[in-house]
């Protein structure tokens, strides 16, 4: 694709801009560790979402959502569950507000409040602090792969004569431009802002490219609205496409359209699609009951100034996303209409990765390409900066201060994060080179390392009887079996590996907690009176009681599941919505504005009313 020089500047222009305030804000973050990974808990909470929600617009999940929509219409709003996305719901519901209350700077941190410091919660650290880079740097494989592919369809893919003949550089560069050398490049790019800002420098280009990532969706979006009619969707769909529910079986027949979309499916495994839901929802409440993995979900939490305010930026995150779903559907429609030919005629060789830069190349002008081009590197940069900043928060804070050097500087642990930040870069980039699918390392993220993470991640919340040697054990096992199994089991998916994967886990967690001794009453006391979760904690309760006769437990589980359940009707709207616009179905559109209309009163009176500062 040849970019016009309006674009190559809008795009030079904003890589310029990034890193401009990663050293124009570097002073202020570089004041201490506290300000480095958590802005001092003094950024707003609507910030923070926006910051949030920008990291989870990402290119490899756009490019992946796009698949899905073309592939399974409708239907395919619910496979983005697999994270799972109503895990927002969880957290902004009740979990961030228990995780706030903690008060700490990073997850493994936090496992100090819950079980003390002996040595079962000493082993515990450790291994979320392994979790947590292990997950960081799946992350940051996973990005390398999206955005190489990405602007390797876009940029050229050789040097320039007039670079090549400057000194020194020239000689420096490769003949060709791969996908990997621009995935270097980028990831390098976004590193410098990173290192130079820390969290501050994070949020404050998080906004900036939420700010890109919005106009461009809303362009593309236009342009889509004013090409497409239903008329002539219903040429280019099999039938069912449209329909949001589902029967036993998926019952999407592309035979007569494009026959190696049927492949696809069948490769996909999921056919009979009412029993990959039941496996992804219990996946997902099972998941979102074990609170967020230690990344840059969790930090954006702990960075808001009170608890109220760690829901409320929860909650943020749904809303902003709404513009994303506006890009996906614009750019799928388009391709439904237009591209559809071409991914015939590649017979069983289709590559639905080739759509985006199909529409871009075909359907947006000059000067909006730069920005789309720019928003898009943008959701790469926003996902990219937040996972490092967390991955290094844990190696700084809960590896270097805590066991290699407690008493230095706070510029000195300042410096060291620069270092942790550098590293975790360069680890990411070596694993990225040897990335051959996107998503088999997005499914390995989704399925098999949650599944280690989820069992001693929700006994931790509702038992009380769980200690640091059940949790240590629990993740222990849980990580290696993540690791193991696709190896042993290959040919098995990575969701059907969930549940071995959390039954392993899960018996590891109960035996070693049994076997060895309770945690001592005062850290389980001070931990079940700070955070007030409810679950089985009876025996807890009586001993603060004892102390405490004001103390008041928490006794709003029902209302708790009553507004999760309300939570994910809302979050869901707000996908449909921008697509049945896009589409033109309007009487489902309209219907959906009803429902979240209904649902957010319901929230506004049963949830937001009756959150209290802490």
């Amino acid at each position: 694709m040849n970019l016009h020089a309006i674009d190559v500047g809008i795009i030079l222009g904003y890589l310029v801009i990034v890193i401009g305030i990663g050293f124009w804000i570097s002073r202020k973050a570089g004041s201490s560790i506290d300000s480095y990974f958590l802005g001092n808990n003094s950024m707003p909470w609507y910030i923070l979402g926006i910051s949030n929600a920008s990291s989870m617009f990402d290119i490899t999940g756009t490019m992946w959502l796009v698949y899905v929509i073309f592939v399974y219409g409708l239907k395919g709003v619910w496979l983005p569950w697999l994270w799972p996305t109503f895990n927002q719901i969880f957290l902004m519901i009740f979990l961030s507000v228990w995780i706030r209350r903690s008060n700490v700077l990073t997850g493994a941190e936090w496992i100090t409040s819950r079980f003390g410091t002996a040595t079962g919660a000493e082993l515990s650290r450790i291994v979320v602090v392994i979790f947590a880079l292990v997950s960081v740097i799946g992350f940051l494989t996973y990005d390398f792969a999206g955005i190489g592919k990405f602007a390797w369809e876009f940029l050229p893919h050789e040097v320039p004569n007039s670079i090549r003949n400057i000194p020194v550089l020239g000689s420096m560069l490769p003949e060709t431009l791969s996908a990997n050398f621009y995935a270097v490049v980028f990831m390098g790019i976004t590193t410098i802002y990173v290192i130079a800002g820390g969290i501050y420098s994070v949020v404050l280009t998080d906004v900036v490219q939420f700010v890109m990532l919005a106009i461009a969706s809303i362009a593309i979006g236009y342009i889509a609205f004013t090409h497409v009619t239903p008329e002539l969707l219903k040429e280019v769909l099999p039938e069912g496409w449209n329909q949001l529910f589902f029967g036993w079986k998926l019952n999407l027949d592309w035979s007569n359209l494009i026959p190696a979309v049927n492949e696809k499916i069948s490769a996909d495994g999921y056919s009979f699609f009412s029993i990959i839901m039941m496996m992804i929802l219990f996946k997902g409440i099972l998941i979102s009951m074990a609170g967020p993995a230690p990344n840059y979900d969790m930090q954006r939490i702990l960075a808001t100034r009170n608890a109220k305010e760690s829901a409320l930026m929860s909650s943020v995150v749904s809303v902003a996303l709404f513009p994303r779903w506006i890009m996906i559907t614009g750019i799928t429609v388009l391709a439904l209409l237009f591209y559809s030919p071409e991914l015939k005629a590649m017979g069983s060789a289709i590559d639905f990765e080739m759509i985006l830069p199909y529409v871009i190349n075909r359907f947006v002008p000059v000067g909006l390409t730069g920005v789309m081009i720019a928003g898009l590197l943008a959701a790469f940069m926003s996902t990219f900066d937040s996972t490092v900043n967390a991955g290094a928060a844990y190696l700084v804070n809960d590896i270097y201060k805590r066991y290699l050097k407690p008493t230095a500087s706070d510029q000195h642990y300042v410096l060291i994060s620069y270092m942790a930040s550098f590293i975790i870069v360069i680890v990411g980039i070596i694993f990225g080179f040897y990335t051959k699918s996107i998503d088999q390392v997005m499914q390995w993220i989704v399925s098999g390392l949650w599944g280690g993470y989820t069992a001693p991640n929700i006994l931790k919340w509702y038992w009380w009887r769980f200690n640091g040697y059940g949790y240590f054990y629990g993740m222990l096992t849980g990580i290696a079996c993540a690791l193991i199994l696709p190896i042993l089991l290959p040919g098995i998916s990575a969701l059907n590996t969930f549940p071995l994967i959390l039954l392993i886990s899960g018996i590891a967690c109960i035996v070693a907690s049994l076997a060895t001794v309770p945690e001592e009453e005062s850290v389980l006391k001070n931990f079940y009176s700070r955070v007030r979760p409810w679950g089985f904690w009876n025996p807890i309760y009586e001993l603060v009681i004892k102390e405490n006769p004001s103390f008041n437990r928490n006794k709003s589980f029902k209302r708790d599941m009553f507004n999760v359940l309300t939570g994910v009707v809302w979050q869901l709207t707000l996908v449909l919505i921008p697509i049945y616009f896009v589409i033109k179905d309007f009487k489902s559109m309209w219907i959906s504005v009803l429902v979240l209309i209904i649902t957010t009163l319901i929230l506004k009176y049963n949830w937001y009313n009756k959150l209290e500062k802490d």
